[in-house]
């Protein structure tokens, strides 16, 4: 069994500067679980598949020589590169292309990541070409996150996509310029890796603690490929006033915590 999605240039169309802004960061803790199992030293390049604004590429860039960061998203980049200038990282290089179209006669690379991104791609072909381009002894580390609030049972993220629903529709959109509407996965990242070529592989979890706040949490959802403000338009006013009052009926500080778990599958060539 095949499980191929068709890119969608327009999955995340005007996103990517509340990604790069509003999008839960990953926590230190994680950089250190991946430099402890993956024995990183700071030789060797790493590969960050999918990378978005940069989230897992500019933190972990100082962990190697250089680090070639890969997206399919021209805005992505754009906010990417911008963060990095930010943040004074120079050993990083961005390219713009699918993960589907990595050479594997590229030059090795001991890391390849893949964060928020690895259910949007042809996950047997990346695994696949991951494979031969890694170096004898490199990884692969697919990073999940649990954010997602319409699988959330808390009172305030519930009324956040009570909101969503009301002004966008009771399906979850995703991409197709809004037209689109959401699958869940028919086979999970962990049963792909499992039939890869990869038979060295481990899952570990670490948690963090993600403060909110209305503001910060709007930028979240328009961040998201369900509720990007061209699906929100002319409405936005409108649908931002009743989204700030139902959160606020729920917690009248307009302050919110949660603590989520990020999951990390580790698959090695050989160890």
């Amino acid at each position: 069994m095949n499980t191929i999605p068709i890119y969608d240039p327009t999955l995340f169309a005007g996103a990517a500067w509340y990604y790069a802004r509003y999008r839960p960061q990953y926590p230190p803790a994680l950089f250190e679980l991946l430099a402890n199992i993956f024995e990183l030293d700071g030789q060797g390049r790493l590969l960050d598949l999918g990378c978005g604004a940069g989230l897992i590429s500019i933190p972990l860039s100082d962990r190697f020589e250089e680090t070639i960061a890969l997206d399919p998203d021209s805005e992505m980049l754009k906010e990417a590169q911008n963060q990095a200038e930010i943040a004074g990282k120079t050993n990083i290089s961005w390219v713009q292309k699918r993960a589907e179209e990595i050479s594997t006669s590229a030059a090795k690379v001991r890391l390849v990541t893949v964060g928020r991104a690895f259910h949007w791609m042809q996950r047997e072909l990346v695994l696949e070409r991951i494979y031969d381009l890694l170096t004898k002894d490199g990884g692969v580390a697919i990073i999940q996150t649990y954010e997602d609030p319409w699988k959330s049972e808390h009172p305030w993220k519930k009324a956040a996509i009570s909101v969503v629903k009301k002004w966008l529709g009771e399906q979850r959109r995703t991409g197709k310029g809004g037209q689109g509407l959401w699958q869940p996965l028919a086979v999970s990242h962990e049963e792909i890796l499992a039939r890869s070529s990869f038979v060295d592989r481990a899952k570990y979890e670490v948690k963090f603690t993600q403060f909110w706040t209305l503001n910060s949490y709007i930028g979240y959802l328009y961040s998201t490929a369900f509720c990007l403000p061209s699906f929100v338009g002319d409405n936005r006013e409108n649908f931002e006033a009743d989204l700030r009052a139902s959160l606020l009926a729920i917690e009248p500080s307009g302050q919110f915590a949660e603590e989520l778990p990020i999951s990390v599958l580790a698959a090695w060539k050989r160890r």
